[in-house]
């Protein structure tokens, strides 16, 4: 496919599914609100020819729709997975006569691997700036809030100290000084690992940050791949060739020969510096936290180099359709990674890790419990805040579907585990605590045990001025808000609990009516509770095991303590719909 990000711009332009804005646009609110609504209009790529300060110009929206994605990478990679995954039987061990069977997929992937080229023939080599001046560069930011512009879809590449095991991963950068940005890696991501390493050697890490190259470099960033599985394969995988690299003098790392810029230079020891706030992906503010810094000794760029970024907020954003694929090309690997595990999938419209749900082997009495551990120490799946887990087949994507299948067999009694003090998603602030917080195990196994009622004709309940059902089983209510009454889901406990005889799970949210569809629904909820505080239900405490009695009811209102929700701010939006024709004179959209 892609070897680099020219080629998919050229494919964009022939599938006429890029627009350029000559118009003359600012990388500070102005472009970011532009590429919001284009999003949500299921709209074309962006290529900003004229950001006001730069010279460089801004590409964004480049996945944000499924069909973008699939021209990114087509159908080879998923039907080579399944392929594979679908042989492993009979590929081990290998006989002749199954290899050749085998032999067009197993030529496929034998093509993966780095390729070294010359100095000459590596275009990110055109230009090396003798000073390095990010502020020349049009960085976004995104939100008024944000502590500064960032990087939003940097490719940081670092290799461990001992093993020179390999990582590349996509962390924010926010841009402190000409030469040095934050690096808003966690301990538990792979850039972070390597850096934990460094400090305890009190060494520098050297680092190398890309900006664009192959669309599979960028997506690979992202992927929540094993550790065993070295992302630069991965992507040459994707592309179904080899990824070239060039090296250079003085720096510790080859470079991807076809990126369009290189940043050369080091995350040193026990030097933290205030990052943040920033809009995240869970839709709302992340705060000011202390992050490792990032200091740029070179910089390499293609002679007419395109500045890759993307926007985040509110899902649903371009991460979404990015994570989305992922989860479809790996889904194939999981039963292989986690026997058991039949499927998996991660809700995007919650963040990814505020909810899972699997579909599981129950071959003896809770086996799904040991599925649920399982999934909870692998990898990113570490980070999971509420877990469902059922052993019917069902569509998991289809999350009403799959709300019911667990809610038809759920028994409070025994199919609801809260685990306490827990790390939690650096993003997610429902814990209290930075990186603290709890986790949720709910089932659905077995067959099922209830009927679900699928609209609310009971009593009028007490504090409650909406009630409607989202799916079977499940009954969303509204009243007061969480500064005006915090009790309020304790006295529905107290009072209500026999109104809510017929609904396995309640959630209270700020106003029912915000809740439309899956999206809303999901966000509106998974974002806003943290287990071990908001979830209520009688209890009995039985040989050191808590017992809950139904309904379950979650407190996913929006609490004082929370990071505010993105907005856009309200004189950029009336310039962007005072300009709309300015940027798009020949179409609207």
């Amino acid at each position: 496919m892609h070897s680099n990000l020219r080629s998919f711009i050229e494919m964009l332009r022939r599938e006429k599914d890029i627009v350029e804005i000559s118009t003359p646009v600012d990388p500070y609110l102005e472009l970011p609100e532009i590429h919001r609504r284009i999003i949500a209009e299921g709209g074309p790529a962006l290529l900003f020819t004229n950001p006001k300060g730069s010279s460089f110009p801004v590409i964004t929206n480049l996945f944000g729709t499924e069909r973008r994605v699939e021209l990114a990478f087509g159908p080879r990679p998923e039907n080579l997975v399944k392929q594979l995954i679908g042989a492993m039987d009979k590929l081990f061990p290998p006989k002749l006569s199954v290899l050749w069977q085998y032999r067009a997929p197993l030529l496929d992937v034998a093509k993966t691997g780095l390729r070294t080229v010359p100095n000459s023939k590596a275009p990110v080599l055109e230009v090396e700036e003798k000073e390095v001046d990010l502020h020349k560069l049009p960085v976004l930011t995104g939100w008024q809030l944000d502590g500064g512009p960032f990087f939003t879809l940097p490719l940081v590449y670092t290799e461990n100290p001992e093993t020179k095991e390999h990582n590349l991963g996509m962390y924010r950068m926010q841009v402190q000084k000409k030469n040095q940005t934050g690096m808003h890696w966690q301990i538990h991501k792979g850039g972070g690992f390597h850096h934990h390493e460094a400090e305890i050697r009190n060494q520098a890490l050297p680092v190398t940050v890309f900006l664009g190259g192959p669309p599979a470099l960028i997506v690979t960033a992202i992927a929540p791949l094993p550790e065993m599985l070295p992302e630069l394969i991965f992507t040459s995988f994707l592309m179904g060739d080899k990824l070239d690299v060039t090296q250079i003098d003085h720096h510790a790392h080859k470079l991807i020969a076809q990126a369009e810029f290189a940043f050369c230079g080091e995350v040193p020891p026990h030097v933290r510096h205030p990052e943040g706030p920033f809009g995240d992906h869970y839709g709302y503010y992340s705060w000011t936290h202390d992050f490792p810094v990032f200091n740029i000794k070179k910089m390499y760029r293609r002679k007419d180099a395109i500045y890759p970024a993307t926007v985040v907020g509110k899902p649903r954003q371009e991460d979404y359709f990015i994570g989305e694929y992922l989860q479809r090309l790996l889904s194939p690997i999981f039963p292989v990674v986690m026997p058991g595990v039949k499927d998996l999938w991660t809700y995007g419209e919650t963040g990814f890790h505020s909810l899972a749900g699997a579909i599981v082997r129950e071959s003896y009495y809770r086996e799904a419990m040991a599925h649920a551990f399982r999934i909870m120490g692998e990898g990113q799946l570490t980070l999971t805040k509420f877990l469902m887990l059922t052993d019917v087949p069902c569509n998991l994507q289809n999350f009403p579907q799959f709300l019911e299948t667990i809610l038809s067999r759920f028994n409070p009694q025994r199919d609801l585990l809260i685990v306490h003090d827990t790390s939690m998603d650096t993003l997610d602030y429902t814990g209290r605590k930075f990186n603290h917080g709890s986790k949720a195990i709910m089932l659905g196994i077995g067959e099922p045990i209830r009927e679900l009622q699928r609209e609310y004709r009971g009593e009028p309940l007490p504090g409650i001025n909406k009630a409607k059902a989202y799916c079977g089983g499940c009954l969303v209510v509204s009243g007061a808000s969480f500064d005006a009454d915090e009790q309020l889901p304790a006295k529905l406990v107290e009072h209500a609990q026999h109104k809510l005889h017929d609904w396995p799970l309640v959630f209270l949210v700020d106003d029912v009516d915000e809740i439309i569809d899956q999206t809303t629904f999901l966000w509106t909820t998974f974002t806003r509770f943290d287990p071990a505080h908001d979830v209520y239900a009688k209890t009995k405490l039985s040989h050191n095991k808590v017992q809950f009695e139904g309904p379950i009811i979650i407190d996913a209102r929006m609490k004082p303590f929370y990071p505010d929700e993105l907005v856009p701010r309200e004189d950029i939006t009336q310039l962007v719909n005072r300009r709309w024709n300015e940027y798009f004179p020949r179409k609207n959209f």
